[in-house]
């Protein structure tokens, strides 16, 4: 028994948790009731990794959704998967974050965060083996930022040696209180392990949505995680866990923000003039357009790359795709780890969601890798932040919750730092060019 965690915080992890759900009872034959046809439970027990068995047969989600205000929780009480989840595990607050980190952390947050640990600790009892967490969130909004923060702080000393893989999501409503709390968040975030998305262009580009709702959006992330915690549940030829993503894409500890890839991104109409090899699915996975965060690969150089298979692969196929890759010039690998491929393949073909927008394919690939290039979002935020906070825009906001004005410095000196690492760890060490003299 292999069980994960989901936590979902504030609307865009609550919203991004009813996609990722419906994906999961669909993978696993669960009924919106919490149900599964007799027959298939006797002979699979892959939910387990996500769903606690009652005694009476209902399939109850490891999972706790917490918000600070009651209006997005509450249309998952009144809606299709009401009867899904245990009552306790909706968690809501009476009184929003208002976009404001200090808020979330400081004064509102601290009220709810003693029953939100309190349940998560009594579904980690009920788990034999708790392989980590999902952490779901925003990257601005005060309980997405700010309640996050607060709630890593208290899982660290808690789960100390439990994977902690976080989801953010950055939106695109890029208010100047949502631009200080991604700054102040990223203070807390050094010290841990997470993946960016902005997926808005994908969905225009690749599904030919015009304008992307919420819903267009989730689905995707819903896939990426389901692909990433595959092997924990379904069977493959090459399972990996998430102790192993940890182990092989962190190669220094503060180096640990992976890039999030999936292929192929296809509609229906597309898919049909698409054959969609191993090696095809694979060479999209290094294009920028399909990459879910801003910023170009070309521009840097890998230290580690994590593809997950899944579907109609066999280890024949993906050596040929990686030794193609190689071969490709743009594709770049810092000096000191020149082979950093870690590869999972898995049986389970990708499920959809009827009436979405993804295509049905044979084969799909998930890709995190660790890059320098990521380093270009960094230097946009922090150009951002440097713009307002010269003049001290919206500072007062976090100040009367609590606050400190010198944490602003401190988070922005610890991003610049970040930066620098970045920086270092991407130049070619000494001792890979004298090996090249000789």
């Amino acid at each position: 028994m292999r069980e994960v965690i989901s936590i979902h915080v504030g609307q865009a992890g609550v919203q991004i948790g009813n996609a990722c759900w419906e994906l999961y009872c669909l993978e696993h034959g669960i009924q919106p009731d919490g149900r599964m046809p007799s027959e298939q439970s006797a002979q699979d027990d892959s939910f387990s990794t996500f769903f606690s068995e009652t005694g009476n047969g209902r399939h109850v989600p490891r999972a706790v959704m917490v918000d600070l205000e009651p209006t997005v929780i509450d249309e998952i009480r009144t809606g299709t998967y009401k009867q899904l989840f245990h009552p306790e595990q909706l968690i809501t607050g009476k009184e929003d974050a208002a976009n404001n980190y200090a808020r979330g952390h400081y004064t509102v947050g601290k009220e709810i965060i003693d029953p939100v640990l309190d349940r998560i600790r009594r579904i980690a009892d009920n788990c034999q083996g708790l392989q980590g967490f999902l952490i779901f969130h925003s990257f601005g909004g005060g309980t997405g930022s700010g309640f996050t923060s607060l709630l890593m702080e208290r899982l660290s000393v808690d789960y100390g040696k439990k994977s902690k893989l976080g989801f953010l999501s950055i939106r695109r409503r890029k208010s100047p209180l949502l631009l200080l709390s991604h700054i102040i968040l990223f203070l807390q975030l050094i010290q841990r392990w997470s993946i960016l998305t902005a997926i808005y262009d994908i969905c225009r580009r690749k599904l030919d949505v015009e304008r992307p709702s919420y819903t267009n959006l989730n689905r995707l992330i819903s896939q990426v995680v389901s692909s990433i915690t595959a092997s924990l549940r379904f069977d493959g030829a090459l399972n990996v866990d998430l102790t192993e993503f940890q182990t092989n894409l962190v190669p220094y500890p503060r180096i640990h923000f992976p890039l999030a890839t999936y292929a192929p991104v296809i509609s229906a109409e597309k898919a049909y003039h698409e054959s969609l090899s191993v090696s095809e699915i694979t060479q999209m996975c290094f294009e920028p357009s399909n990459q879910m965060v801003k910023c170009d690969p070309r521009h840097g150089k890998y230290m580690a790359v994590c593809l997950l298979f899944r579907g109609d692969v066999v280890p024949k196929d993906v050596n040929q795709a990686i030794a193609t890759i190689k071969t490709n010039r743009s594709i770049q690998f810092v000096d000191w780890c020149p082979t950093g491929f870690k590869v999972g393949i898995n049986y389970q073909p990708p499920t959809v969601v009827p009436g979405g927008d993804l295509a049905k394919v044979p084969r799909a690939v998930c890709m995190l890798s660790n890059t320098t290039a990521i380093a270009e979002a960094w230097a946009r935020l922090d150009h951002k932040f440097d713009l307002m906070y010269a003049k001290r825009a919206f500072v007062h906001w976090y100040v009367g919750e609590g606050m400190e004005e010198g944490e602003f410095s401190e988070a922005r000196e610890d991003l610049a730092a970040l930066e620098k690492d970045y920086e270092e760890v991407g130049m070619d060490s000494a001792g890979g060019e004298d090996a090249d003299e000789y």
